[in-house]
């Protein structure tokens, strides 16, 4: 079956043209979508990759109108290759059934994977400048209340509270929480085999 996605960003947007571009392709059932391409997370598009089967075809208008996030693109096709559906984007003269398809989203898969790379390299280059430059301090350490960790630890070590519980009060995740208790059993020189992890 060939299967139209059709996508408009606002309720005013009229979504016409994609659709009469789609049938005329041969779209026999259409999928459409009045939300942002920001996110995968429409309606329309979720019912869309649940819907498509083995032997399917998904065809829309552009790229953009599956989403405006190549990442994003790269997945929602890499889904519908796993599950045997091709994938056609009319605007691109992308078919993914052909060798030239496949081709182009192999490049667009090493750009995006290049553009990844460099936003990394960036971020570290700013680093180390940062650092140079005595600007750069990393992620400061979340405070918490040192006495009140003290009354709850023993309270857990007595099991009358749960290390959830606990977490919960000091408002720590389970990571950090963990790193806590062992900073506060070196500090008061309390062996960490009696401690108890509910």
């Amino acid at each position: 079956m060939i299967i139209g996605y059709v996508r408009v960003s606002t309720i005013e947007q009229n979504e016409a043209r994609q659709i009469k571009a789609l049938e005329e392709y041969g779209a026999e059932k259409l999928f459409v979508d009045k939300q942002s391409g920001i996110t995968l997370n429409r309606t329309e598009f979720k019912k869309m990759m649940d819907f498509v089967r083995e032997g399917d075809t998904v065809v829309t208008e552009s790229f953009s109108r599956i989403s405006r996030s190549t990442s994003d693109l790269l997945k929602t096709v890499e889904t519908l290759t796993e599950k045997n559906v091709e994938f056609v984007s009319l605007k691109e003269s992308v078919d993914t059934s052909t060798p030239q398809g496949k081709f182009v989203l192999t490049i667009f898969a090493a750009l995006s994977q290049l553009e990844r790379e460099q936003i990394l390299q960036r971020q570290r280059e700013g680093i180390e400048i940062a650092k140079a430059a005595g600007k750069y301090t990393g992620r400061k350490p979340i405070q918490y209340d040192k006495k009140l960790f003290g009354k709850l630890y023993k309270s857990w070590k007595n099991g009358e509270m749960t290390a959830v519980a606990f977490m919960k009060k000091v408002d720590l995740k389970p990571g950090t929480f963990y790193r806590r208790v062992k900073d506060y059993e070196a500090e008061h020189g309390i062996s960490s085999d009696d401690k108890q992890e509910k």
